[in-house]
C-alpha cells in the first residue's frame, strides 16, 4: 500500500516541529542503498544515494494539513525509522535570531548521517511562503566519507480552497573521500537533478521516491 508521507509526517494526532523532521527524515533506505552500493566499490553510486537522502529527508511535498508546534531551545527528540529501524533524532540548538536544528541518522550497520540547518525566516513571493535553510551534512561509513551543503527552502503554497501544499527547492553541491564530486538540483516540481564528475546527469522524481512502497513508485499530485 502506498503511503501518502504528508499524512505520515504530519499526523492527524498532531506533532512538534522536532516530532515532524524526524518523520521527514524515515527515508533511511537511500542511505542502506549507499551501503550496499558501497560494498560493491560503486562509490559514485553511493554518493547520488546520501544526495538523494539528503534532499529527500531536508523536504516535504503535499497538502500541509496543519503546522507543528514549536519545540523550546535545547529540546530533544528521537524516534526510529521503522522500515529500517535506523535511529533518528534532531535537536533545536536555538530560536533567535534563526531556527538553527541538527539531526542525525544512526543506521542498523553504523553508518552514520548528521545534518545542521539554520531556517533564516519567511520570505513572501507569488509562489508562496519561503523558508530558505542553508544546510550542511555528512555522511560515515566506515573509512568512506560524503560532505553536502547549499541552500535548500520549504515553500507553502497558498490556495483560496483550503488546501494548502508544502513543497521544497533548492541545490547542494557534495564530494566525498573517495574524489567524486558533482550537485543536486531540487525543483518545485519535486525533479531531482544529478550531475556527479563527468558522468551524464541523472535524474529523479522526489515525489515517487517519497512514497513508500516497495515495488512500485507513484507520483504524488502537487
Amino acid at each position: 500500500m502506498l503511503i501518502d508521507t504528508l499524512r505520515y509526517e504530519l499526523p492527524p494526532e498532531g506533532t512538534t516541529l522536532l516530532g515532524y523532521i524526524i518523520r521527514r527524515m524515515h527515508k533511511t533506505e537511500w542511505l542502506a542503498k549507499a551501503a550496499e552500493a558501497l560494498t560493491q566499490n560503486k562509490t559514485a553510486k553511493a554518493l547520488e544515494a546520501v544526495a538523494l537522502y539528503a534532499a529527500a529527508s531536508a523536504t516535504s511535498f503535499g497538502r500541509a494539513y496543519y503546522q507543528p508546534r514549536f519545540n523550546r531551545e535545547g529540546d530533544v527528540a528521537s524516534e526510529r525509522d521503522p522500515i529500517t529501524n535506523a535511529l533518528i533524532a534532531a535537536k533545536l540548538v536555538s530560536s533567535s535570531p534563526v531556527y538553527h536544528i541538527t539531526y542525525s541518522a544512526d543506521m542498523p550497520n553504523g553508518d552514520i548521517f548528521e545534518g545542521s540547518e539554520k531556517i533564516l525566516g519567511t520570505t513572501v513571493g507569488l509562489r508562496g511562503l519561503g523558508m530558505p535553510a542553508p544546510s550542511k551534512f555528512t555522511f560515515k561509513s566506515h573509512v568512506y566519507e560524503a560532505t553536502l551543503s547549499g541552500t535548500l527552502t520549504s515553500e507553502l503554497a497558498l490556495s483560496f480552497f483550503g488546501n494548502t501544499k508544502i513543497r521544497g527547492y533548492g541545490s547542494l553541491n557534495f564530494s566525498d573521500s573517495a574524489g567524486n564530486e558533482g550537485q543536486l538540483n531540487l525543483s518545485r516540481q519535486g525533479e531531482v537533478t544529478i550531475k556527479i564528475n563527468d558522468q551524464p546527469t541523472v535524474t529523479h522524481a522526489l515525489v515517487r521516491v517519497m512514497w513508500l512502497d516497495d515495488t512500485n513508485f507513484s507520483p504524488q499530485p502537487l
